[in-house]
């Protein structure tokens, strides 16, 4: 299995040790790689977009040719995506408050709103139920965004008071906190097993 972590921008590195943690964890064969061109996104299994900022990753991304290779392997099946923070911006049908600064992906039948949980400042962590996980999640909100509303085969895995945070669409997956800065490999490990399906 080949991961590739999108990196232009963002908590890369983070997300490259906890998605090598989760591996080792699970026992599987495995190599997680930092993708920053068009052809390296052609050669992983599944991709993660990481936190960051929306416009400059996904103008990044259309510059470096990785916004078309990760919407048409998506788009049909080839690719699991992973979108964490601004990752889940970047993977959304609809994004609310940001003009035409932002060119997402759109992959996901949700729409999000950026900066829910406003400035860097208000960042924090919050236990957080996830569906599926007998014990809560230690999730890092930063800047977050929030996903407002879902339809069509998206599905709500978790929701902090009335914001959905996390929610899956076949072999893709948006959160809007950041699991790679927890010691926590359990959505990691989620999302590869999306990978193998």
């Amino acid at each position: 299995m080949r991961i590739g972590v999108i990196g232009i921008q963002g908590d890369v590195s983070e997300h490259i040790a906890a998605t090598r943690a989760a591996i080792e964890e699970m026992g599987v064969r495995g190599e997680v790689l930092w993708v920053r061109r068009a052809d390296a996104a052609r050669d992983v299994d599944g991709v993660i977009i990481p936190g960051g900022e929306s416009t400059t990753i996904s103008r990044l991304m259309k510059r470096h040719g990785l916004w078309d290779v990760v919407r048409e392997r998506a788009l049909s099946d080839d690719l699991a995506v992973m979108g964490t923070c601004a990752g889940s911006i970047i993977l959304a049908k609809e994004v609310e408050n940001a003009g035409d600064r932002v060119v997402s992906l759109g992959l996901m039948d949700i729409a999000v709103r950026r900066n829910a949980y406003g400035r860097q400042r208000e960042s924090f962590e919050t236990p957080l139920k996830v569906k599926g996980m007998d014990e809560p999640f230690p999730a890092v909100f930063i800047r977050a965004p929030a996903i407002t509303r879902v339809w069509g085969d998206a599905e709500v895995l978790a929701t902090l008071g009335d914001d959905i945070v996390m929610a899956r669409e076949g072999r893709m997956l948006a959160l809007t906190f950041h699991p790679e800065l927890t010691g926590d490999t359990r959505i990691h490990r989620m999302f590869l097993g999306m990978v193998e399906r």
